[in-house]
């Protein structure tokens, strides 16, 4: 099945509709390299779709979260940046001076997810997960 058609069967099964305008907003996050923003988004989307509303991203991109097929996050208060979640779930620590981010790999949250359930009987939402701190090159 391909890649489309994967994701076009996710949001039906959910009970929602793909619509032409999810499917460009959907597109345009999944083949981007990396995390876009909302402008970014909207511009790749008026290339196929040029009639389509600020407002529509914005509910689509509310819907697709809520859904997990995309994640939203929002750096030290600036704009949201959203993601493509696949199948290698991966986190981000974010440098508080420079405002790097660096991808790493899902087995560092493991640990800590299986402490808090055996503590806490807490589950812990690890689709996406961002770390602030302090990069070794502001260290210096």
């Amino acid at each position: 099945m391909s890649c489309e058609a994967t994701t076009i069967a996710t949001v039906k099964n959910t009970g929602h509709r793909m619509t032409p305008q999810r499917l460009f907003i959907l597109s345009a996050i999944r083949h981007a390299n990396g995390h876009v923003t909302v402008s970014q988004i909207e511009n790749s989307v008026r290339e196929s779709y040029p009639t389509i509303d600020l407002s529509t991203v914005y509910r689509n991109l509310t819907t697709l979260r809520d859904l997990r097929l995309v994640s939203e996050t929002r750096i030290d208060g600036g704009e949201s940046q959203y993601e493509w979640i696949d199948q290698d779930r991966h986190h981000h620590i974010v440098c508080r001076n420079c405002s790097d981010i660096v991808q790493i790999d899902d087995t560092y949250l493991e640990s800590l997810a299986q402490s808090l359930m055996k503590d806490y009987d807490f589950t812990l939402d690890t689709d996406h997960f961002t770390i602030h701190g302090i990069c070794a090159t502001c260290l210096k």
